[in-house]
């Protein structure tokens, strides 16, 4: 098993993704909290609180989630990648036993989407450090505090990358999965969001859970008032992190049980 883990490592390496992942997660991390940070989240429409209250920390740092679906796109570009190059057969051709490639595959992104979601995060906290630096105000929450919200986003990032894997393996097709992806945390989510009576499921769907997770309400909040809606109550934190787990545990399992049922052809 170290063996083939060591081989993905190598193969991710030889490509491209992980440059191109590095810079996505300063961007998300640094690009969305360092506008409204130093913008201000109360000159925001509608207005939020300004960075000086525990609340408006919250709401800079845990807006980064809504990009969390570009971990879940590296995954699943990863994975149909190797259908699209039929790198896949070669490697199911070296280790006939498809189910420890597939799950040292897993291992290997799993943590790849902790580095990625430890960066993003680290680059979220050093551009709101230097936002409140900047604007001269204190920074309101304690330093620890702050550490957890921004690890707790590390952990999200992770389980996206797997969700994306899964994705990947079910679909194939690269221009498929994309589309899943993107149809899903751009489009659908937020539709169950805002329908009436199906918007009590949004707590379990991996965006409110992440949402549960990170204590980050100020979104669901804003569209339930927008559509004369009720605020759809989110869960404690530690049921959405189990329920994120769930979902990990649901794409690794789609990511080894269906490329061993199906032929590469």
């Amino acid at each position: 098993m170290k063996q083939l883990i060591r081989g993905e490592i190598t193969r991710l390496f030889a490509t491209r993704l992980p440059r191109w992942a590095a810079l996505a997660a300063v961007g998300c991390g640094a690009g969305l909290t360092g506008l409204l940070a130093f913008i201000g989240p109360e000159h925001a429409s509608p207005p939020m609180p300004g960075i000086d209250t525990p609340e408006g920390v919250g709401i800079v740092v845990g807006i980064t989630g809504v990009l969390l679906f570009v971990p879940a796109l590296l995954g699943t570009i990863a994975v149909t990648g190797e259908y699209r190059h039929r790198t896949i057969g070669t490697t199911f051709l070296a280790v006939p036993r498809r189910g420890r490639v597939l799950r040292a595959k897993l291992v290997v992104y799993g943590v790849f989407g902790l580095a990625y979601g430890v960066t993003a995060s680290l680059a979220s906290g050093i551009a709101l450090t230097a936002a409140v630096l900047a604007r001269g105000v204190d920074l309101p929450v304690s330093v620890g505090s702050l550490v957890t919200l921004l690890l707790q986003l590390a952990i999200a990032a992770a389980v996206y990358m797997v969700l994306g894997v899964g994705i990947g393996a079910l679909a194939r097709n690269q221009l498929l999965a994309i589309g899943i992806v993107l149809g899903y945390f751009y489009f659908l989510e937020y539709v169950l969001m805002i329908l009436p009576g199906v918007n009590v499921i949004y707590p379990f769907l991996p965006g409110g859970a992440t949402a549960s997770l990170t204590s980050f309400t100020f979104l669901s909040s804003t569209i339930a008032d927008q559509n004369s809606l009720g605020t759809p109550t989110l869960l404690p934190a530690a049921a959405g992190a189990l329920i994120l787990a769930g979902y990990a545990a649901a794409a690794a399992g789609i990511a080894t049980l269906v490329p061993l049922r199906r032929d590469l052809s």
